[in-house]
């Protein structure tokens, strides 16, 4: 349903989007991050139509954008960061004018009362928009990105603004919208990337640094290891087998006690998978190994990860080579690996005993 091709998007001097492609399929429904400047708004906005790349090819369902504008505008639904609208008009008005401006062929009627039911406006249908909350607002907003029902949906920022109970609403409409729709969503709230999106990509410098399905997503930090233990066995003999241990790079007591068994944290080299050698060394030592838990990054350390690694190594780009990830590219995510390994171990021991406190022991 998207294409892009080799898209740069140059202003005077500064390039905002140098060189990406990338395509989105029919039903799926796509997370667009990146830190504030990355070209994210830039790469919508020529998306849209409302700015013109400097080369690149872009086309929405097979029309090209800078050839047929009109066109390809007809299959887009657009909600930008800020909402397009007039504060003057009640609720009612604006969508009749947003269904005239887009020529919508549905039954007016019908159609606006789905919309208005689907996006929870329906109390505030006749009042004035500038007398609305920010939640309101921003609802109003996404009705009128689905007037028209187009095949493919793009939200910068959707949910900013709205209460939490709002906020899944919004997501289970999405979810929903995905079922008959292609969906590019923006948004700075990471956890709702992960609520929501089939896949993830990231952008930073005006560059893609990842492209990946949201469940594959941890690939790209895959060689950094974390493990939680509960050993059963004398505490610093233990904590001591552990550290002097091959490949494991950081061992330390966590805080909170099981009967006769203590809770480690430790974290291997990259590229070692320390878990069998481990249960045999433990054995050996009468030491009864009762849980091991992996731990898992959060969306938020891969984000910061990614991007702290383009900026620190400053190359930018993302390689596929017959739908596998090139050489270079793996040897990008090991450093990434590596990287945040090393920062772990220089304060590992106040940061993860933040994260594991007695409560999450309990």
């Amino acid at each position: 349903m998207i294409k892009i091709e080799h898209l740069v998007k140059n202003y005077g001097s500064n390039c905002a989007v140098d060189d990406i492609s990338f395509e989105v399929k029919k039903g799926e429904i796509v997370g667009f991050l990146g830190p504030n400047g990355a070209g994210k708004s830039t790469t919508m906005n020529i998306l849209t139509g409302y700015l013109s790349s400097t080369t690149g090819i872009v086309e929405v369902a097979g029309v090209n954008v800078l050839d047929n504008p009109m066109e390809a505008k007809k299959h887009i639904g657009y909600l930008p960061e800020q909402p397009p609208l007039y504060l003057d008009m009640t609720v009612e008005e604006y969508l009749i004018f947003c269904y005239n401006l887009k020529d919508c062929k549905l039954n007016r009627t019908k159609h606006l009362e789905e919309i208005c039911e689907v996006v929870k406006i329906k109390d505030v249908y006749k009042r004035l928009i500038k007398n609305l909350s920010k939640g309101y607002r921003q609802r109003v907003g996404i009705a009128q990105a689905l007037i028209g029902n187009p095949e493919i949906i793009i939200f910068d920022e959707p949910t900013v603004g709205l209460d939490p109970k709002q906020i899944i609403e919004v997501r289970n409409l999405l979810r929903n919208l995905g079922r008959d729709h292609t969906v590019i969503l923006s948004t700075h709230i990471l956890q709702e990337v992960q609520a929501v999106c089939d896949r993830i990509i990231i952008i930073n410098k005006g560059k893609i640094v990842a492209d990946e399905q949201t469940e594959n997503i941890t690939r790209v930090v895959e060689s950094n290891r974390r493990f939680q233990l509960k050993i059963c066995g004398p505490q610093k003999e233990v904590l001591a087998a552990l550290k002097s241990k091959p490949g494991i790079l950081h061992a330390e007591l966590l805080s909170g006690r099981d009967g006769d068994a203590y809770t480690f944290l430790i974290e291997s080299e990259v590229g070692v998978d320390v878990r069998k050698s481990l249960f045999y060394t433990l054995a050996e030592k009468n030491w009864p190994l009762i849980g091991m838990e992996a731990l898992g990054m959060s969306l938020e350390d891969i984000f910061v990860a990614i991007v702290d690694q383009t900026e620190s190594s400053g190359r930018y780009g993302y390689e596929r080579k017959g739908g596998q990830r090139a050489p270079r590219r793996v040897r990008a995510e090991h450093e990434v690996a590596k990287t945040i390994a090393e920062k772990k171990k220089g304060g590992a021991e106040e940061e993860f005993s933040a994260l594991f406190s007695d409560d999450d022991e309990k």
